[in-house]
């Protein structure tokens, strides 16, 4: 607790510590100017460089800017739509980038758009050498806000908007499901399970409660909208001496579940970010960064074992029970029963009580009612702090910079978990009149008072780096600079007894002739404790080499080129990322009291058995890469490009092979395994990337459109496998191939099914079965038949599409942005298109064979039986994932300083949007389908900004 409240006095402080400056600054402020340039400043490693002097694989984005004409809600919302070589998952396909938030590894969702200013995208093997091993799939560097030399500035900015859903599952009701669920029974040889006569009543609805069809989609339970607000502030100034930035910030969200203790759901966040820099004499500077985010999400319990509403949703069939029954239906005769009600705890709005079965003793609804509710808390910490000193003293341009950080976080849940009696009801007809005329009792309603506190964890992150820079022009035409770095930084987690760590020195030597040739080296040495001693170090070096052909003599007079430059380089990246685990070089042993064997008959004794070999030459996955990349500006900006080539191999990840020892290494009986891990599969990557931005005045009009994108193939090149058939081998297709049978429709008569090849799938295969090619004319299918169908686009689709386009007239700007993704497949391959056995029904069973339909029937048929035949991987199965979003839509209107200059205001902007508005694809109706959690949804959103 006494360290919790010296974190509030800081922040205290913080809040405090603008006015102070303020007053103290006033003259320094007189003389204050704002520069703005066509050559920004971009967030690279360890330190800003302009734009026009980055060489390749570095993409940023003006966040701060982009805001005002794009307010959303997560730092990486569709950066895609701007940056290309991102996918939205991924940096050039390569999965699992690192995340600095001002220099410290940290979540992207634990800092909001409304406190960055820039976002960098480091893509190429070069860009990201300096950060180490864990950098080296790619990183994004997020920069917040700082303070500048301008009088005390105080922003206001307010949201409020709704979530509308897009669409929820199809689901059959009660009578359509007994009668097709009979229809199962008879495909399989069984007999029905409903009379006709259950399934007319449930079909008739006149009494739901005796007969349910519970609907989990309709709005006894679901809201069709929600609401999420958020406000913001910011308190910004300084002068030469100091500079301070304050961001305070609250938002709150509802949920679109309206019942019982479901109906308070709620999500909120508190943040407080602040930050000084201070210069403290002519070669001394320091700043120090701190945030306080403050998490709640308050939810209804739910008994389910592993589940909640929406894993309910999709597993309890419609008529199963009744979840509220009301009072009027109990016999008034009924002394015993109204006995049982009336000690009831959970009489819902004095009108219902809980229902049940025996089999039933708990549901999802009666949950939510009556078993409480519980709240989770998170509670994050930052603080970084760092020195910059200028070492002219020694030789001009040396300059040192030191960091030091340490972030704290903890969660924890706390509830009431109650216990609760449902209630089975017996009926009877009196007159035509349904009645309840006893009711039995499951269950007790206990509701202890007590909280319960548990799910504790913590995290902590520590992180230092200290670095020399030096940057010197000779002559005015040899422009040098370097760094030497030593970081590192351990992040540990509560319930992981090893941290994860990263260590690494670092070495930049960089020189430029005249700003027109470039060439750049950079390494790093990397350590982890991952690999055995004697191969925990290793060096990753980076060359590149830039032309900027625009600055040539025979370029100076073209009416084309404003800008044209080329840059290439070579990486030999070492990485632990793909390392799961410690200790993966060393030998494995068991030991077991009860051997199979002893050492003579009739007794049996301790055996140690050998579960892995060890490998002491293990060693670090190396990426290797080449890449190009192209800048271009063209007549007068008009057009500007920025497209990439890149090659690289990952090699030397992690395997425990099969093939490449003696098959002696391992018995499957005792199980036994002298097997190593080896360094021994590589993948390739090859694509390219681009972003193409068009920038035209059209009379009082500004118009910009931006295309961004990223195509991109992957392939297995080298692999641990011995098949039988070429077509069955991974090496030389892709990394995130789909594998299954190849279909060739649907038996239509058991004759087909005798003459085709026999099914080695288990259970009987009858007409309105798949059928399957028999890929190795073996006469019979099984795994052996399985060939490669397509990507998955586990790291983001083949190609990737951003486009983005802005208009501005006088003080209305319009914005819209979409993204595409194009040239991937997934598999129907979930409980809402896999039905068998007891499994609920959705609508795709509509289309299923029958002897009637089977001309037109696109579903095998009904079976109550585990469906082994037909519910496995098969193109009859795959849908192609293509689709374009009409991710964001924005109306903005700065209102005109004529209205608002003798006001407090110095400038006041409102606006309109619609997020994640339309989705074009053919299927569609999958894409938005969410059918085992909450709805995919629009957002409409309204806002103001105010800046005083």
């Amino acid at each position: 607790m006494k360290h919790i409240q010296k974190r509030f006095i800081l922040f205290a402080l913080f809040a405090v510590v603008p006015f102070l400056m303020n007053a103290q600054t006033t003259a320094g402020n007189e003389t204050d100017t704002i520069i703005i340039t066509d050559d920004p400043l971009v967030q690279v490693p360890y330190r800003k460089v302009a734009q026009s002097d980055i060489l390749g694989g570095v993409s940023v984005v003006d966040l701060e800017e982009l805001t005002k004409k794009n307010y959303n809600t997560y730092s990486l919302d569709n950066m895609q739509g701007y940056i290309g070589g991102f996918t939205g998952n991924a940096l050039w396909g390569m999965g699992d980038y690192l995340v600095l938030v001002d220099g410290i590894p940290r979540a992207a969702n634990n800092v909001l758009p409304t406190e960055i200013e820039q976002i960098t995208f480091l893509k190429s093997a070069a860009a990201v050498v300096l950060y180490g091993s864990r950098a080296a799939k790619g990183a994004i560097l997020i920069t917040t806000k700082r303070g500048k030399e301008t009088p005390l500035e105080v922003n206001v900015r307010a949201n409020t908007g709704f979530h509308v859903s897009k669409s929820n599952p199809s689901y059959l009701g009660s009578a359509q499901y007994m009668t097709l669920y009979n229809e199962a029974r008879a495909n399989d040889g069984q007999s029905p399970l409903f009379s006709d006569d259950e399934i007319y009543h449930h079909a008739s609805g006149s009494n739901p409660y005796r007969y349910p069809n519970v609907d989990f989609y309709s709005s006894d339970y679901l809201k069709s909208y929600y609401n999420r607000t958020d406000v913001s502030t910011e308190i910004l100034g300084g002068n030469e001496r100091a500079r301070f930035y304050t961001n305070i910030g609250y938002y709150r969200q509802g949920d679109v579940l309206d019942f019982g203790e479901a109906t308070d759901n709620f999500t909120d966040r508190l943040n407080i970010r602040g930050n000084i820099d201070l210069n403290l004499n002519d070669f001394i500077s320091a700043y120090i960064n701190t945030n306080a985010t403050f998490y709640n999400a308050r939810s209804a319990n739910s008994s389910q074992e592993g589940g909640n509403y929406w894993t309910a949703a999709s597993t309890l069939r419609p008529n199963r029970i009744a979840p509220l029954i009301p009072l009027d239906f109990i016999d008034p005769n009924d002394q015993q029963s109204w006995n049982l009600v009336n000690g009831s705890e959970n009489i819902i709005g004095g009108q219902y009580f809980l229902g049940g079965t025996k089999l039933d003793r708990t549901n999802i609804f009666a949950d939510y009612y009556a078993g409480g509710y519980s709240k989770w808390t998170s509670r994050q910490f930052q603080f970084d702090t760092g020195l910059d000193f200028d070492l002219k003293g020694i030789t001009e341009g040396l300059k040192f910079h030191t960091q030091f950080a340490v972030d704290y976080a903890t969660s924890y849940s706390t509830s009431y978990n109650n216990t609760y009696a449902v209630y089975i009801p017996s009926w009877y007809d009196y007159n035509g009149t349904d009645v309840i005329a006893g009711i039995e009792k499951e269950g007790n309603d206990e509701k202890s008072g007590q909280q319960n506190v548990g799910g504790s964890t913590s995290n902590q992150t520590i992180a230092f780096s200290g670095y020399f820079t030096y940057d010197k022009t000779i002559n005015a035409d040899h422009n040098l600079n370097a760094m030497l770095i030593a970081s590192g930084y351990q992040i540990t987690n509560s319930g992981q007894y090893h941290r994860t760590s990263s260590a690494n020195a670092g070495l930049q030597l960089g020189y430029n002739y005249k700003k027109k040739y470039y060439a750049d080296l950079s390494a790093s040495v990397i350590h982890s404790a991952k690999l055995p001693e004697g191969n925990r170090q290793a060096l990753s070096p980076t060359v590149s080499l830039g032309w900027k052909i625009s600055e040539e003599d025979f370029m100076a007079n073209s009416s084309v080129f404003d800008e044209l430059s080329l840059n290439v380089s070579g990486s030999i990246l070492n990485t632990d990322i793909d390392i799961e685990d410690f200790y993966m070089y060393e030998a494995t042993y068991t030991q077991a009291s009860g051997a199979w064997w002893g050492w003579y008959d009739g007794a049996s004794e301790r055996s140690t058995n050998s579960k892995r070999g060890g490998n002491d030459e293990l060693d670090f996955v190396k990426r290797k890469e080449i890449s190009a990349t192209l800048m271009a500006s063209l007549w007068e900006k008009l057009l500007t490009v920025n497209t990439s080539f890149f090659i690289n191999s990952t090699e030397g990840l992690l395997i425990t092979p099969s093939t490449i020892f003696p098959n002696y290494f391992f018995t499957w009986w005792p199980e036994a395994s002298f097997i190593p891990n080896v360094n021994f599969n590589n993948d390739k990557r090859v694509g390219f990337d681009f972003n193409v931005n068009v920038n035209k005045q059209v009379g009082e009009v500004d118009l910009t459109l931006g295309v961004s994108g990223i195509y991109y193939t992957t392939e297995a090149t080298q692999r641990d496998e011995n098949y039988e058939y070429d077509y069955q081998y991974r090496e030389g297709l892709a990394l995130d191939g789909i594998w299954g049978l190849e279909s060739a429709g649907l038996f239509q008569s058991a004759e087909e099914v005798a003459s085709s090849p026999e099914q080695k799938f288990g259970g009987t295969v009858k007409p309105g079965d798949i059928k399957y090619v028999d890929q190795n004319g073996d006469n019979m299918i099984d795994d052996k038949d399985e060939v490669y169908l397509g990507r998955a686009g586990w790291s983001g689709a083949p190609l990737t599409l951003g486009v983005n386009f802005t208009a501005k007239y006088k003080g209305f700007t319009f914005f819209a942005l979409g993204t595409g993704n194009y040239g991937a497949y997934a598999m129907k391959n979930d409980a809402y298109h896999w039905v068998y056995g007891d499994r609920k029904y959705s609508e795709v069973v509509l289309d299923r064979w029958t002897e009637e339909t089977k001309a037109t029937a696109t579903y095998p048929r009904l079976t109550t039986e585990n469906g082994s035949n037909n519910f496995r991987n098969s193109d009859f199965w795959m849908y192609k994932t293509d689709r374009f979003n009409l991710a964001k839509v924005q109306i903005t209107y700065d209102l005109p300083q004529s209205l608002i200059q003798n006001s407090v205001f110095e400038s006041i902007s409102t606006y309109v949007s619609g997020a994640n508005l339309l989705t074009i694809s053919k299927e569609k109706d999958i894409l938005e389908l969410e059918f085992d959690s909450a709805p995919q949804t629009r957002f409409f959103n309204i806002g103001l900004k105010a800046t005083f």
